[in-house]
């Protein structure tokens, strides 16, 4: 089954009929400039008809001419519908045979019922229509809105089809993040059961029951930070006026006991946060998660090279306190550098892609700041700009 790109499918339409306006446009303006070089003709030589009397037979001739240039369309018939003469008909006929005389008849009579024909019926008459250019003028109003109705019958059902499927599979790859991520204290607990139902005598390590206890409480704790996490990520959570250099001291807590075990080679975590930051408007509980998120993208980037990952933060303007995330790794992949928060884009083969899109989620959607992907030279670095709390 050909899965349609209605992105690139609308933009192709939209170029497309853009193209077709401009041509349009430009076509018009052509035809305008040169009516009005034929109204400055006609009119030039009507002045010379009226100087000099002369040149008014000539003169007469030559408006004819013009008129005829125009591409007004003209048939001229005497007594008896006889056709006399005719210009720039739509059609190539031979007027001198029966059929001929039959077909332009037939074309007179359409003319006539537009436009009344001018002259007397008993000497001449002259039926006349738009010219091919006038015409095409009427017709392109409709034209420009069957391509409007086009584009919209197409693009709605296809935006709201992207959204839909852009919606599923966040949905679909937060589930898989939230399974991941239970799955960890879920086995620990499971593994503590076994332990538990041991004579303590096999025991490994010869645990007691309160060493047990105490794990099976780390483990509860950390079902229930995550339990809670999810909640908040649901809702519009309070924010409040936050020490951003005390977020990210718990945060560096919290790593400092992961990082030996998350990697298998020496990773260096330094963090520079100036005194006299600003507060921001925050909620903790998400904010750590979403720079947990970020240190943990850097973390798998650094995973069996070692390396170093620094967090820095500055001031912007009195209105922004910017922090920033980096690492000696290797670089994103170009090919998913512009995409690499949409929920699904990962660069690791078990990953599910859920990351950082979440850490965009509570950042810009939550506490209406920015994280973006900076342009280095060497190694990754993320940027998260966040409101100042008194701006």
């Amino acid at each position: 089954m050909i899965r349609i790109k209605w992105p690139v499918a609308l933009a192709t339409l939209f170029v497309m009929l853009l193209g077709w306006y401009v041509y349009y446009n430009w076509q018009t303006y052509r035809r305008a400039q040169t009516n009005s070089d034929l109204m400055s003709r006609i009119f030039s030589e009507v002045q010379e008809g009226l100087v000099d009397a002369s040149r008014e037979t000539q003169a007469l001739f030559n408006l004819q001419g013009m008129v005829v240039e125009s591409g007004v369309r003209f048939v001229i018939t005497g007594p008896g519908d006889t056709v006399l003469a005719y210009e720039n008909l739509p059609f190539e006929v031979d007027e001198e045979t029966p059929e001929g005389q039959e077909r332009i008849l037939e074309y007179v009579r359409a003319l006539d019922e537009i436009h009344p024909p001018i002259g007397d019926a008993a000497v001449q008459l002259i039926h006349y229509g738009e010219s091919a250019d006038v015409r095409w003028l009427r017709i392109i109003p409709w034209i420009q809105a069957i391509g409007l109705l086009l584009i919209a019958t197409i693009g709605f059902p296809g935006v709201r089809y992207q959204r839909r499927a852009e919606g599923e599979r966040a949905w679909t790859a937060i589930a898989r993040e939230l399974a991941n991520q239970l799955g960890t204290p879920l086995s620990s607990l499971a593994g503590w059961l076994e332990v538990l139902r041991l004579p303590h005598p096999d025991r490994p390590g010869g645990l007691r029951d309160h060493e047990i206890a105490s794990s099976i409480a780390e483990d509860l704790e950390r079902l229930e930070r995550i339990s809670y996490r999810f909640e908040l990520i649901g809702t519009e959570p309070e924010l409040e006026s936050l020490s951003l250099r005390q977020v990210v001291r718990d945060l560096e807590h919290y790593l400092a006991a992961r990082i030996p075990r998350l990697a298998r080679k020496g990773i260096d975590l330094l963090v520079d946060m100036p005194d006299g930051l600003p507060r921001v408007m925050g909620n903790e509980v998400l904010l750590i998660w979403a720079l947990e998120n970020v240190v943990k993208n850097a973390l798998d980037a650094l995973g069996g090279r070692g390396g170093k990952i620094t967090i820095y933060a500055r001031e912007i303007g009195g209105r922004w306190v910017s922090l920033r995330i980096r690492d000696t790794g290797p670089g994103v992949d170009p090919e998913v550098r512009d995409k690499i928060f949409d929920p699904g884009v990962t660069t690791k083969s078990g990953g599910w892609g859920v990351g950082l899109a979440l850490s965009r989620r509570i950042v810009e959607g939550v506490h209406g700041g920015r994280i973006e992907l900076l342009e280095t030279a060497e190694g990754t670095t993320f940027q998260i700009r966040l409101p100042v709390a008194d701006a």
